[in-house]
Parts: C-alpha cells; structure tokens; sequence
C-alpha cells in the first residue's frame, strides 16, 4: 500500500511539475519583447518590404520633419514613445493607431498614411509597453496597454487640439492592437473619443493562447492556460481571465467597426461573430475574402480606406 501512495504522489509531482514548467514556458515564450526591437532601421526596411509605395511618403514626410517622435512618463514611471504627425485641415479629427503583437508604431505608418494623407486625420501612434522605443520588460497583450493608450489620447487631444473645432477621435488597432482598441472601448471615456475601428482582434488572451497551444504545440488549454494564467496575476499583475475584449465591447456604447480576414488562422475568423454580437450599439463590419491575419489593409486597400473613410463621416 505503501509503494501504491508513494508510486502516486510520485506520478503528482511529476504532473505537477510538467504543468507549473509548461505555464512558465508559456510565459516566457509569449511575454518575451522582440530582442530586436530598438531596430528602427529594421522596422521600416519592414514596412518598405511589405508596402513597398510606402516610401517616398515616408522619406517626404520624415525629411520635412512632418512626422515626429514624442515620449511621455506613464504613471507607472516608464518612458513610452509615440510617432505623430499632422494634416492640413483636420479641425481636430485625430486617429491614435495602435500596433499589433512584438511590432511597433513604424511598421503601422501604412494606416498612419491612409488617415494622414489620404483621409486628412491627424495621426499619433504609439510603441505599446515593451515595443519598439517604448519602455518595458513583458508584453501585455493589450490588457494594461489600454490605460497606456487611454493615456495616449489625452496627449494626441493636446497635440491637435483646435481652437473652433472640437476634437474628434477614432482609436483604430490592428491584432494584438485590435484587442488593445476593444479593451479601450470598455471604459469611461472622454466624449471626444468618439468611434473605434478593431481590425482582427481576439476575444480574450486565454482563447488566443489556447489557439496557439494547439496550433504551434498540440497542447490542449487545460491546465496550462489556468495555471499561466494564475502566475501571470503573480508577476506582472494581471490574469488571462481578466484580459478580455469581448467582456470589455460589451460596454462599449460608442460606434465600432470590425474588420477580420475570412482566412486568419492566427486569430481565427470565429472569434469575429461573438464580439461583434457582444457589441451593443452602432457598429459595422467588413470580412475581407481569402486574407490571413492582419492583411486586410494589405490585400484590399481601396475597400478598406472606403470603408473606414465611410464609417468615420457616420
């Protein structure tokens, strides 16, 4: 009977031990900023490579010094830094565009041109905590990131204030930024915030992270997702549980637009239809046919700026 007990515990703490070390790689493996993120160099050789028309805008608006960096101390202490530039005639129209995972503000400049030269927008982007030039030790799959953005917008409502005009904001994100977008839209919020744009957002980092341990390990949720969960709220203050998009767009009384590629894989199609049902209110929605995660801009750029150019004067 002995050796049966002892054969037991001895197979829970193996289990034990697997589960609590697969959490922690969990962790690490998703949480871990991109060592090369400081590369700015490389972030927009990036974007030059994937919009390759992007760069005589860029250059043009770089060179006259049109487009600009600014920093700001963030409550918590850290350095978080944002690109921003203006447009003529923008009377306080102003859009904060919000990146996606383990990329940065310059790899965005794409939609900062669609807003900025194309649909006459003011434009802030922000480096979310731990991208690019932004301070930080661990990414936050845009739970805490939206108090940093909610930050951002006070900054871009000072940057762009106009002296006739009130002030008028979409908060527009892509992926990780999408979630980012979502989480922003739950909370109290000053009236000039007045619509949103989520383009192939998750439902909640547990149901992300899920996808992905089936997909990239064949692991299934259980117990790795509760357990990661419980040691993320012990070291970076936050839990899976919490972090949730679609808790968060079922407050959100202000316009949305959902956007998803018919074809994501990475955040899969599926989690379009119970957030855009959890949204109360105004909203819109655009599937764009036969494109993966985060390519609808790039696969459609005339039905996107359409559309997001149409969603914008309701």
């Amino acid at each position: 009977m002995k050796k049966i007990l002892f054969a037991i515990a001895a197979v829970v703490v193996v289990v034990t031990a697997a589960v609590v070390g697969s959490s922690f790689y969990l962790l690490s493996y998703a949480l871990t900023p991109d060592p090369n993120r400081h590369d700015m160099d490389s972030a927009y050789a990036q974007l030059f490579c994937d919009y390759p028309d992007m760069r005589q805008w860029t250059d043009s608006m770089r060179s006259g010094g049109l487009l600009r960096d600014t920093f700001v101390v963030m409550p918590t202490g850290e350095r978080h830094h944002a690109l921003y530039a203006r447009a003529d005639g923008a009377h306080g129209r102003t859009a904060v565009i919000v990146h996606g995972y383990k990329d940065c503000a310059v790899k965005f400049l794409y939609l900062g041109r669609m807003y900025q030269h194309d649909l006459g927008w003011n434009i802030l982007m922000p480096d979310l905590h731990a991208h690019g030039l932004s301070d930080g030790d661990a990414i936050q799959m845009g739970w805490l990131d939206r108090l940093d953005v909610i930050r951002w917008t006070e900054v871009a409502e000072e940057l762009f204030r106009d002296s006739v005009c009130k002030t008028q904001m979409v908060v527009h994100g892509v992926s990780m930024g999408a979630a980012t977008t979502m989480c922003v839209a739950g909370e109290e919020l000053p009236p000039y915030i007045s619509r949103f744009v989520e383009d192939c957002g998750y439902t909640s980092v547990a149901d992300e992270f899920t996808v992905q341990l089936k997909e990239q390990f064949g692991l299934t949720a259980f117990p790795i997702i509760p357990v990661a969960g419980m040691l993320c709220k012990m070291k970076y203050g936050w839990s899976f549980g919490e972090a949730s998009p679609l808790h968060q767009v079922a407050r959100c009384r202000r316009p949305m637009l959902f956007i998803h590629g018919d074809a994501d894989k990475f955040v899969p199609t599926w989690m379009l239809k119970p957030l855009y049902t959890a949204k109360p209110g105004y909203k819109e929605v655009m599937i764009t046919r036969g494109t993966g995660h985060a390519r609808s801009f790039h696969d459609s750029p005339e039905d996107y700026q359409d559309k997001v150019g149409a969603f914008l004067k309701r």
